[in-house]
């Protein structure tokens, strides 16, 4: 498999000159930035992120000469990483803000599909409904797979065996509801995706946010981050700017800055430089902040990235709008207990359990400019709750209808084809075995054999970016030599290496509230 990011065994860029000429190298570029701060030190902020014109330095901003306000830790970003973060850095008797650029908190996470995956809970909802086995190194090895094997087996070994211990948190501290319904969803070879009573991340973002400001985290909203102040290769991160109506407002991080501000999905520029096929044709699940400016903040004082072009598409979102709202979680919910997916001939096109990566490439290959789910009643409970479908049927995001030739007269399939894909699809879980596309049948899976029948459109819309800032095991962000920045941590989003080429849906959630909740206890062991 070919090395994206041209790394060597070490972790670090192999830029071709072996061992020895690439330690002098690192060494000639400290010595030359260091020499061009030299004439300006103590007056003037490292930035790395302006091109200068030949013969000129780069281009420079002055430290601050004082601070309008400090804390302890100061986390930008405000869903599950952030608040994570929060939360464990309060708990420590730390002083936390937690700024948000947009007017509400929670950014993508807060309108996200409400999944959560961890092997066991507290619970015990697996061995409740007979869902067979599961573990840590299972759930581990479905996510290196799912990714191609691009991620970082030290931080997927993390994240599978604290997520269960972080969900369990959140149903204890925060008072987080889980619905009794436990989902196989793409990639994942067990039933382990969890629900919040909810069905939408709010439930999630809530119980961390009370878990937070239980402990005496604050959190200000519409504070835009303007820059992450640093004044030279060697030092510390000091803490950030913010951009308001006023003027520059400087504040000061005494322990630590967490990054947990997001992805870059909203940012056509930026993706388009990773991904030069993402443009703005393309639908993005995201909230209008997801613009990746952070990023580019910790670049600009030496941070590393790495999987930037590994951009994820969600191929259940809305085919207008590219919304990911309840209705849209269903396909997504749904491959574990039988839901169907048709092109718009009424054709099956794809094994449903297969990842959110090949389930989009299959779609677009359909030569359509649309997809269904079709699932029945029954199926319902097993996916959300019968009052969400009769909203979605009356908001009109789900079609529904007695009959299979009724259904498809509603979405302009062919009854007969559409009758005949479903017949041959019971055959198949009667039979089990499945020997067009390969699925995986098991006994939890629902006939489609009585109404009434629903259906639901859905189309590839840009969802999540899995590359982002290079960090470790504690979350520190490593510079572009492979060290730690004193002071700087990051979690959720933002960073890269632990999905690889493709996201299993429902580790975002674990993904951020695991690493949120490290960075913000390493933050706060940062010595003042």
């Amino acid at each position: 498999m070919k090395n994206p990011d041209n790394l060597d065994a070490k972790g670090n860029q192999d830029d071709g000159l072996g061992e020895a000429q690439g330690s002098d190298r690192r060494g000639f570029l400290k010595t030359s930035l260091a020499v061009g701060l030299a004439a300006t030190a103590g007056t003037f902020a490292l930035n790395l992120g302006a091109a200068p014109a030949p013969g000129t330095a780069p281009a420079k901003k002055k430290l601050p000469t004082k601070w309008d306000e400090s804390y302890d830790v100061v986390v930008i970003g405000s869903g599950f990483a952030g608040l994570a973060a929060a939360a464990e850095a309060a708990g420590k008797g730390c002083t936390v803000i937690v700024l948000e650029k947009m007017p509400v908190y929670g950014g993508n996470s807060i309108i996200n599909g409400g999944e959560y995956n961890a092997w066991t809970d507290k619970l015990h909802m697996r061995e409740k409904f007979n869902l067979g086995n599961d573990s840590s190194d299972i759930h581990k090895n479905d996510t290196l797979k799912g990714g191609d094997y691009f991620g970082s087996p030290e931080l997927v070994e993390i994240l599978t065996a604290e997520a269960p211990k972080a969900l369990d948190w959140m149903i204890d501290e925060g008072g987080l509801e889980l619905r009794q319904i436990l989902n196989r969803t793409g990639g994942h070879s067990q039933y382990r995706t969890h629900t919040c009573i909810e069905g939408v991340g709010k439930g999630f973002t809530e119980a961390l946010r009370r878990i937070a400001e239980k402990r005496g985290a604050k959190m200000r909203l519409k504070a835009k981050v303007s820059w992450l102040w640093r004044k030279d290769v060697e030092s510390p991160v000091l803490g950030v700017e913010l951009e308001t109506g006023r003027g520059p407002v400087n504040i000061r991080a005494r322990k630590a800055v967490v990054l947990a501000s997001g992805g870059f999905g909203r940012d056509v520029p930026m993706r388009m430089i990773y991904n030069p096929t993402l443009n703005a044709g393309y639908n993005c699940t995201n909230h209008k902040g997801a613009t990746g400016e952070m990023i580019r903040y910790a670049q600009a004082v030496g941070a590393d990235t790495l999987h930037m072009a590994f951009i994820q598409l969600y191929p259940y979102a809305d085919p207008e709008t590219g919304i990911l709202d309840a209705p849209a979680v269903y396909p997504f919910r749904g491959p574990g207990y039988g839901i169907v997916y048709v092109n718009e001939k009424g054709v099956r096109f794809v094994n449903e359990l297969e990842r959110r990566d090949v389930v989009s490439r299959a779609e677009m290959a359909t030569g359509g400019k649309k997809t269904f789910s079709i699932f029945n009643e029954a199926m319902i409970p097993k996916m959300g709750t019968l009052e969400e479908a009769n909203k979605a049927v009356a908001a009109g995001r789900f079609v529904r209808a007695a009959t299979l030739a009724e259904l498809a007269t509603k979405i302009g399939i062919d009854p007969a084809v559409l009758t005949e894909t479903i017949r041959k699809h019971d055959g198949y879980l009667k039979d089990k075995k499945d020997p067009e596309f390969g699925k995986n049948i098991t006994p939890v899976m629902v006939s489609l054999e009585q109404g009434p029948y629903y259906a639901i459109a859905q189309w590839p819309a840009v969802h999540h970016t899995m590359g982002g800032l290079r960090v470790n095991k504690d979350t520190q962000v490593l510079d572009i030599w492979g060290k730690p920045i004193p002071r700087l941590y990051a979690a959720g989003e933002i960073t890269g290496g632990l999905h690889g080429a493709n996201r299993l849906g429902g580790n975002a959630t674990p993904d951020a509230t695991v690493f949120g909740r490290i960075a913000g206890l390493k933050a706060a062991a940062e010595k003042i």
